[in-house]
Formats: C-alpha cells, sequence, structure tokens
C-alpha cells in the first residue's frame, strides 16, 4: 500500500525553538533544500493565511540553491519569492531571479558577483563581516556624511525637508 503524503505545510513543519521552524526537503516534490522560518507563531499565522510559507517552500525548489531557503521575520506574499526571502544560488548550475529581487519597488535588495570563491573567503569571514557592518551605515547610531543637531531633525519632522 502506498502512502498518501499531506500537502498541508503546518502537518510537516518541525519546530526548532520559538522563533525556528523548518520545511524538510521532503514536503514539496523537486525541494532542494529546506525551508527555514523565522518567526513567532503569532507571525508564522499569517505568513502561512497568505501563502508566504508555500512561496518559501517553493524558493526551495531553484537549481543551485545553497543551504536553505529563508523567511524572514517580516515574511509575508510577494510576487515568485515571499517578501522577507533570502537565498543563495550557486554561480555555475544556479538561477538569478527577478522575483527575488523585489523588482517592484526595489526593496534595496542587490546582487553581486566576484572572483571569489568559497574557499577564499571562509577563512576571513568573520573579519569580512566585522568591515561590512562598519562600512555600511544600518539601523540605530549608523552614521553617514550629513550631521544634523536634534533640533534640525525636530524642524524636518514639523516643517518637512524643504
Amino acid at each position: 500500500m502506498s502512502q498518501v503524503r499531506t500537502t498541508n505545510w503546518r502537518d510537516m513543519l518541525q519546530r526548532i525553538d520559538p522563533y525556528r521552524w523548518e520545511l524538510p526537503v521532503d514536503y514539496k516534490p523537486g525541494m532542494r533544500v529546506p525551508a527555514r522560518i523565522y518567526a513567532d507563531e503569532t507571525l508564522l499565522d499569517i505568513a502561512g493565511e497568505e501563502e508566504a510559507i508555500e512561496q518559501a517552500a517553493n524558493v526551495a525548489t531553484l537549481p543551485g540553491i545553497v543551504w536553505r531557503s529563508l523567511a524572514m521575520p517580516d515574511i509575508h506574499w510577494g510576487y515568485g519569492f515571499p517578501i522577507g526571502g533570502v537565498a543563495a544560488m550557486r554561480l555555475d548550475d544556479g538561477v538569478v531571479s527577478p522575483g527575488g529581487v523585489g523588482f517592484d519597488i526595489n526593496c534595496g535588495v542587490r546582487l553581486i558577483t566576484t572572483d571569489l570563491r568559497e574557499e577564499d573567503v571562509r577563512p576571513v569571514l568573520k573579519q569580512l563581516v566585522d568591515q561590512l557592518f562598519r562600512d555600511i551605515p544600518a539601523g540605530l547610531g549608523g552614521t553617514g556624511e550629513l550631521s544634523i543637531s536634534d533640533a534640525e531633525v525636530d524642524g524636518v519632522m514639523v516643517r518637512g525637508a524643504a
């Protein structure tokens, strides 16, 4: 007697801890890697209602995908990839997917190619990440070329940047 496989992601989702979940590669035919979701239960329910979990599983079927299809806590339905989806692809057999780049509103996601290979980067990965963190302003406390006072910030908030 053959087994009937469920297609409901909730039946196959594995809880790693309160904020990490994973769909195994046998969830959907063609998945090459698991789909990892970073969310609490409330966010997971919302993402599931709008099919974003299915989109994360679909990304896991793409040629050349490495390690996992990832879904960050801001996951929600997108065009192809879920918004908040992350995937790394091998150069030799992977794909470039406009749906993974946020082409509709240009969410700031970028593609970069280099001549570096994994074996070149792995020994200096921590230093590389630390340097990128220092060089790329992000979040609170980030610095840039423009320096304005608290009073000027208040003025922009009240009158705009005109």
